[in-house]
C-alpha cells in the first residue's frame, strides 16, 4: 500500500484526500517506482479544479523522482536500483510508490538530487521545448517571458542567459522582478505598476520582440500580441489567469502577420527517444551549472492542500515540491 493523493470531485484544495492504495506489479512496458519527492505544477490545479476535466476518482500529480523497484517485460533503459525522475502522463505522482509506463521515466544523474529531480522535470523540459523545439530562437534574439519569477520562469531566465538570448521578464512585484534579474533576465517589468506592452516597445526601441512565451493566458494575451515584431511568434503554454477567449484571427494579420501556437509538454515527450533526449539536454544544463534549480517551498505529502493554496495564490517563487 502507498499513501496517495486523490480527488473524488472537482473543486478547491479541500477536495484533495490522502488515501492508501495498492501499488501492484509492473506489466509490459511498465515500471514500479518508490518515490522520494513529488513536484507541483499549475496543471495539477487545472485538473483538480476541473478546468482540465478528469474521470473521477483520480490520482493527481505529473512529476516525481525516486528509485526503480521493478521493471516489466520490454523495458530496456531502466533496471531495479536506478535513480530516476519524470514528468509524464498519466497523473498519479502524488504518492509514495506507483506503477506507470516506463517510456517517459528518465535515468537521473547522480549529481542531481532527488528534490531537484522532482522539481525540474516538467518545468525544465517545458523550457527545453520552448527554446529548442517550437520556433527557431538564436543568440541575439529577444524573448518576452511572463511570470519570470515562477518555476518555469527562473529556469527560462537562466537558459536564455546561457544561450545569449535577451529575455525580458514580467512579474507581479519588485521582489519577484529582482529575482528574475538575478537569474538572468536582461530586463524586468513589474506588470502591476507598468504597462508591459508599452515598456517592451521602449526596451526594444519600438521593434518588438521575436517571441513571447506566455503561460498566464487571458490577462496577458492581448498585450502579448502588441509586444511582437512583424512575423513574431506567440507561444501560449498555460492558463494561470484563465483561458484565452475566442478572438478574430484577422488580428494577427493587422498586427504584423503574427504567428501563434498553443503547446503542451506531453505532445513533445510522447515519443520515448525524444523525451529521453530532452531530459538529457536539461540534465546537461543543470550539471554544467548553467541552470540551478531553486526550490523555495517544501510541503509534506499530507499538507498537499496547503501547497495547492500557495501555488494557486501566486504566492510562490521558484519550485515547490512535496516531500515523502
Amino acid at each position: 500500500m502507498a499513501r496517495t493523493v486523490i480527488i473524488e470531485a472537482h473543486g478547491g484544495p479541500d477536495q484533495l484526500k490522502l488515501v492508501d492504495r495498492p501499488v501492484g506489479e509492473p506489466g509490459p512496458g511498465e515500471v514500479r517506482l518508490s518515490h522520494r519527492a513529488c513536484g507541483l505544477n499549475f496543471i495539477d490545479i487545472y485538473q483538480r479544479s476541473g478546468l482540465y476535466p478528469m474521470a473521477l476518482p483520480a490520482a493527481l500529480g505529473m512529476e516525481a523522482s525516486g528509485v526503480v523497484e521493478a521493471v516489466g517485460p520490454g523495458v530496456s533503459h531502466l533496471q531495479p536500483g536506478d535513480r530516476v525522475a519524470y514528468a509524464a502522463m498519466p497523473p498519479g505522482a502524488y504518492t509514495e510508490a506507483r506503477v506507470m509506463p516506463a517510456a517517459q521515466v528518465c535515468p537521473l544523474p547522480d549529481s542531481i538530487s532527488f528534490d531537484e529531480g522532482a522539481a525540474m522535470m516538467l518545468k525544465g523540459m517545458t523550457v527545453q521545448y520552448l527554446f529548442r523545439r517550437t520556433t527557431p530562437i538564436k543568440r541575439g534574439d529577444t524573448v518576452l517571458f511572463h511570470a519570470a519569477a515562477g518555476g518555469v520562469g527562473l529556469i527560462a531566465c537562466q537558459w536564455a542567459r546561457s544561450e545569449g538570448i535577451t529575455l525580458i521578464g514580467t512579474a507581479g512585484s519588485d521582489d519577484k522582478c529582482a529575482l528574475a534579474a538575478e537569474h538572468g533576465a536582461a530586463h524586468v517589468i513589474n506588470y502591476r505598476r507598468e504597462d508591459f506592452a508599452a515598456r517592451v516597445r521602449e526596451i526594444t526601441g519600438g521593434r518588438g520582440v521575436d517571441v513571447v512565451m506566455d503561460a498566464v493566458g487571458k490577462d496577458t494575451f492581448d498585450g502579448s500580441l502588441d509586444c511582437l515584431k512583424p512575423f513574431g511568434m506567440l507561444i501560449s503554454f498555460g492558463n494561470a489567469s484563465g483561458k484565452v477567449p475566442p478572438f478574430d484571427i484577422g488580428v494577427l494579420a493587422a498586427k504584423g502577420s503574427l504567428k501563434i501556437t498553443r503547446q503542451t509538454l506531453f505532445t513533445h515527450i510522447a515519443d520515448h527517444a525524444t523525451c529521453q533526449h530532452m531530459a538529457a539536454d536539461l540534465f546537461e544544463k543543470v550539471t554544467s551549472g548553467a541552470v540551478k534549480i531553486k526550490i523555495d517551498q517544501r510541503f509534506a505529502l499530507q499538507d498537499v492542500a496547503e501547497a495547492h493554496r500557495a501555488l494557486e495564490s501566486r504566492g510562490t517563487t521558484g519550485q515547490t515540491i512535496l516531500t515523502l
